[in-house]
């Protein structure tokens, strides 16, 4: 294990949370950086209850570079998993100046000081919003960029950085070379098994479960469903969920690839990590209410810019080359949701 310390950037947030858990239980040594702006200090204190090991926190924004060198300076780290950034295509297309400011930015300021410290592994969390509309479901990794909104165009934009900077190894080689590793998300839902950790974000929440798991415990009066003149099966938006914990093991799994013959030169390879099916929004209403027992009230709403009627992934590449793939089904994802609302009705300030 050359990588024994990890830099998880955005770490106590919903996935980095959930990877530092991973992270932790597969031995390597955590540090967390966030600047708590959608996300709580008490994440990191339940994970390391869930894990019983310790991990470091600091209170760094990614924008900031004297502290950024300063952190590497402190720490021997090895490899960074890339989190922190805004990440909700409907404010993205409210507030674009925000998102190319902390997401394209704030990796800028991140590789630059990854560059001063030689440290040149990372694993960046992208995004199947990366595909857009010009590429037909399920999606390979090898179809055309074209995203749609500003969140899909900030991951495209800084896919292109890490490539760029992969690519420069190739005309300059150096005996530590880039070596990288995107993982493009689809649409991670679910909690922990223990209840401890999940998703908790502020204000309304702009992702489809922790809404609905809202309306069950009675904090929200009703789900919007944004949408039902899709060209699917019952005309609502149809997603690839992905249990957080399947997504968090992986980025252990890539850890280990970066290691391995595939990246003995140095380079930059983009996997899905999704389970290669699509379930639309009153499917997954229908679930919840199974696994909950809770009538779900919604209501029908125009749809929403920047959405497509269909995103699933094609999440062969992974399996083969990472040895990774989904394990937990579409009720095994809203219980365990409803598990961490029920145990947690107002998240971490319960």
């Amino acid at each position: 294990m050359k990588h024994n310390t990890i830099l998880v950037t955005g770490g106590a947030g919903y996935i980095g949370g959930h990877t530092c858990v991973e992270l932790l239980a597969a031995g390597f040594n955590v540090v967390v950086i966030d600047n708590l702006s959608n996300s709580k200090i008490e994440s990191l204190e339940r994970v390391q209850k869930i894990t019983g090991k310790p991990l470091a926190f600091e209170n760094i924004d990614i924008r900031n570079l004297t502290g950024l060198r300063a952190l590497f300076a402190k720490y021997d780290i090895g490899a960074v998993m890339h989190f922190a950034g805004l990440k909700a295509v409907g404010e993205s297309c409210q507030k674009p100046l925000a998102y190319y400011q902390n997401n394209v930015y704030g990796t800028l300021v991140l590789l630059e000081a990854m560059r001063d410290a030689d440290v040149r592994h990372i694993i960046f969390s992208s995004s199947a919003t990366v595909y857009g509309a010009s590429a037909t479901p399920p999606y390979t990794e090898d179809m055309p960029i074209g995203a749609i909104n500003p969140y899909g165009r900030t991951k495209a934009m800084i896919e292109d950085i890490l490539r760029d900077l992969a690519n420069a190894d190739q005309l300059t080689p150096t005996q530590k070379p880039w070596k990288i590793a995107l993982l493009r998300y689809f649409n991670p839902i679910g909690a922990h098994p223990s209840g401890l950790i999940g998703e908790d974000p502020n204000g309304i929440p702009n992702n489809l479960l922790p809404y609905i798991s809202q309306v069950a415990v009675g904090k929200l009066a009703q789900l919007s469903v944004f949408g039902n003149d899709y060209p699917t099966k019952d005309g609502t938006g149809i997603r690839d969920y992905i249990h957080v914990v399947d997504l968090a093991r992986g980025h252990v799994k890539a850890i280990d690839v970066l290691e391995s013959f595939l990246f003995n030169a140095g380079g930059c390879k983009a996997y899905n990590l999704g389970t290669g099916i699509g379930y639309s929004v009153m499917e997954v209403i229908a679930a919840f209410e199974q696994a909950s027992g809770q009538r779900i009230h919604y209501k029908i709403s125009p749809r929403r810019a920047g959405d497509l009627a269909e995103c699933y992934a094609n999440p062969d590449l992974a399996y083969q080359e990472l040895g990774w793939k989904a394990e937990k089904n579409l009720l095994d994802m809203v219980a365990d949701t409803w598990n961490w609302q029920s145990q947690n009705p107002n998240g971490y300030d319960s």
